[in-house]
């Protein structure tokens, strides 16, 4: 068996999925409101997107998920998108960029077709809109300091430390976290960007978020002077706290699920398959989700 695979189900069989906010979106000057969008016309989407050639998506601008270069939708989940509606007979993939708390908002409204966020599957969320089954899997790592001065592995060394200040997206799961461990010294930054900057200007000594985000925007900032911990699972009141992302849609969009998943599981059924799709934005074998791991499980917070 699989190593990776045996590994996350280990996790998993005692895993709970925190009820909070995945990750905020960066903004970048192109954000459109999700309010005042037209009603939205559920169950006919996958034939509307098949007459049309042409798939809307809404995304936060979370690299390396999905977010604009030169104006065009670049990404994982965007990489996966074109290969998915293309074997769907969709040629066109656009993308309208939200804040992240508009993106379910904003697809309820009408105001996308989709939302392509890898945005991780929790209990509130599938009562407002319908996910995937899933498709990345998550870790979480420190940015902090070239050097490390802190010495700062993961959050439990943050909620132990009497002098660190943690930053955090405003919404994000981390904040969750944060809380969950009694992280008082904590501060709310609106999108990546501004976390490594708060880092780099000595405002914070350690930003949490996703391991791969991190590790791309270091990667895409040499200059920065700061450095990424290795990526580890989030522990609370002694559960390891797995997450696992998917494409959100609107809950009376089955055909288009239904669809949508039987092409997914052409991507997903091996890791080679999987990282031949995504592996140019840093996604590996690591991030593919273990198959008996369910959407349905994510949906009522017991993934075991």
């Amino acid at each position: 068996m699989n190593a990776r695979l045996t590994k996350s189900r280990t996790a998993l069989a005692g895993a709970s999925i925190l009820g909070m906010l995945l990750l905020a979106g960066c903004g970048d000057g192109q954000i459109d409101s999700a309010e005042g969008g037209e009603a939205a016309a559920t169950g006919n989407t996958l034939a509307k997107i098949q007459d049309e050639g042409t798939v809307t998506v809404g995304i936060a601008g979370e690299a390396p998920y999905s977010f604009q270069e030169g104006g065009e939708p670049t990404g994982g989940t965007i990489a996966m998108h074109k290969e998915i509606f293309k074997n769907l007979g969709v040629e066109n993939v656009e993308a309208k960029l939200v804040d992240w708390d508009a993106l379910i908002p904003g697809l309820k409204a009408g105001r996308f077709d989709l939302v392509s966020a890898g945005m991780s599957i929790l209990p509130e969320r599938c009562e407002q809109a319908a996910f995937s089954d899933p498709e990345i899997m998550y870790t979480t790592a420190l940015m902090v300091k070239e050097g490390n001065p802190k010495g700062l592995t993961d959050m439990d060394s943050v909620a132990k430390a009497d002098d660190v200040k943690l930053a955090v997206l405003s919404g994000g799961i981390e904040a969750g976290y944060a809380d969950k461990l009694g992280i008082d010294n904590v501060q709310s930054v609106g999108n990546a960007q501004d976390g490594m900057d708060t880092v780099a200007a000595g405002r914070a000594d350690a930003f949490a978020m996703t391991a791969i985000s991190l590790n791309w925007l270091a990667d895409n900032n040499p200059k920065a002077g700061v450095e990424v911990t290795d990526a580890f699972v989030a522990t609370i009141d002694g559960q390891e706290q797995i997450g696992a992302g998917g494409t959100v849609f609107r809950k009376g969009d089955t055909k288009l699920i239904e669809a949508y998943n039987q092409e997914l599981g052409k991507i997903t059924e091996s890791p080679e398959t999987y990282v031949d799709v995504l592996g140019d934005f840093g996604f590996t074998e690591e991030n593919l989700p273990p198959k008996d791991l369910t959407t349905e499980q994510l949906c009522s917070g017991a993934a075991g």
